[in-house]
């Protein structure tokens, strides 16, 4: 065990816990019990914690005591008085976020977060601290799946260069590196020439785990290994986040690193949602949260197996809760079970947000993902990004490879006619699609409703 990971294990948390109340370390305990609890036995503590929670939200939070007639159906009937309660969007949530802080709360006392805004308006709430401890708790659970432990040293691919830049301090530098045992890599910005410097780096550290965007660790696997660059730690995984994961995506985090890529499915404004065991099944935090997955269309629950619209309940969040709020993804409950010996439920696939998907000229919905398939094929295509800025235009953006031909643009855009109808696309060579303030990328997006 490294100096720096014991001096986090026996004297950083030891401490938190005895002078601030921290709790992450009693909280992962316990999910690691949950965790093996037959299925039945989940559902029922579930249903237990989703019971408190309503009686709460109708009695104390504004937004829902217009619904306090249900309080009387909360103990018989929790799930069916939640199917009740309107989805709560992002958009109604900013227009009326006061509505949703709970009686006795107050600001100041409690941990102001934000949503990266990386589509769209950025949303601001509040949560307590006891919160934000069940989402580490989960967190870690998940990586300890993967052997990885409190205190290991991380290299993160992350932030952005407002972020960055506002912490630029000692303080900040010695939390990070010390405290959490890890070191930043930008995922803005990212360039070829500067990718040996973050090799050393991370060289240097020897981190046991490498955490961050989906398209920032596929970004730097493929630039890396194009620039002949090798990274010397044996990593237990490498964690991608905050994005969609796709297969391309994986195939070349894994290539490179020479690891597993691991799943985590969360958000800031819905904790960690999922994450990928070993045996490849992406177990739901059932313990912190009641997942919904309803239909596109008419917002009526989904079948087992089918994509729909994520919608989340935090179980834990008693200071500014948000019932069925959605986040804006797409996915699909499954009805398997994991051979890995944890009972929690399962998610079926996860296909990105619901503004990666594009509307055909014949009123069909197509996933953006389905034009990475294509581009993915098209060795002269570096990067892409494809906008649908109205029902019939689309902006196409293409980063020219080393292989790069006309005849593979031509193709390409073929491709999107025979997907979408006959819409205007309007071609734009850049040289790099830079991501957003939070650092992500989105390769494909919608700019207008749906409906």
């Amino acid at each position: 065990m490294s100096l720096n990971k014991a001096l986090i294990k026996y004297l950083a948390f030891p401490a938190m816990e005895r002078f601030k109340g921290n709790k992450i370390r009693q909280y992962l305990s316990y999910l690691k019990q949950t965790q093996f609890l037959p299925p039945d036995e989940i559902r029922r503590l579930q249903q237990k914690k989703l019971a408190v929670l309503l009686r709460h939200c109708l009695a104390r939070v504004p937004a829902y005591q217009p619904f306090a007639y249900l309080l009387d159906q909360v103990e018989r009937e929790p799930e069916g008085v939640l199917k009740q309660l309107p989805i709560l969007t992002k958009q109604n949530f900013i227009e009326n976020t006061n509505l949703y802080l709970a009686q006795g709360q107050k600001p100041e006392n409690l941990i102001l977060n934000r949503t990266g805004g990386s589509t769209g308006e950025p949303v601001r709430f509040y949560l307590d601290r006891a919160t934000v401890e069940h989402y580490e708790a989960a967190r870690w659970r998940g990586l300890s799946w993967w052997g990885i432990e409190i205190g290991d040293p991380s290299a993160m691919i992350w932030g952005s260069p407002l972020e960055l830049s506002q912490n630029q301090q000692l303080l900040y530098y010695l939390k990070e590196r010390y405290l959490k045992n890890r070191i930043i890599i930008p995922a803005y910005g990212m360039k070829p020439e500067g990718l040996a410097e973050y090799a050393k780096k991370i060289n240097s550290l020897r981190p046991v785990y490498i955490y961050g965007y989906a398209s920032a660790l596929a970004l730097f696997a493929r630039l890396a290994s194009e620039s002949g660059i090798k990274l010397k730690p044996r990593l237990k995984g490498v964690v991608s986040t905050a994005e969609t994961l796709h297969e391309d995506m994986r195939t070349a985090i894994e290539s490179f690193f020479n690891c597993k890529a691991v799943n985590e499915y969360g958000a800031r404004d819905g904790g960690i949602i999922a994450y990928e065991c070993p045996c490849g099944g992406m177990h739901i935090s059932a313990e912190n949260l009641y997942l919904e997955i309803v239909d596109l269309k008419t917002k009526e629950p989904a079948e087992t197996g089918k994509t729909g619209l994520v919608l989340v309940t935090d179980l834990n969040n008693f200071a500014m809760p948000r019932l069925r709020y959605q986040l804006g993804d797409l996915a699909a409950l499954s009805p398997e079970r994991c051979p890995c010996g944890v009972n929690l439920p399962l998610m079926g696939n996860i296909e990105g947000r619901e503004d990666d998907v594009f509307v055909g000229r014949n009123g069909e919905f197509i996933h953006g993902h389905f034009f990475n398939h294509i581009a993915r094929n098209l060795d002269g295509i570096r990067q892409f990004q494809l906008v649908q800025s109205a029902p019939r235009a689309v902006i196409l953006k293409i980063v020219k490879g080393k292989n790069f031909a006309e005849q593979e643009v031509e193709f390409f855009k073929n491709k999107i006619l025979e997907a979408l109808g006959e819409v205007d696309i309007t071609l734009e060579f850049v040289p790099a699609i830079p991501p957003s303030p939070s650092g992500k990328v989105q390769y494909a997006k919608r700019l207008f409703p749906l409906s």
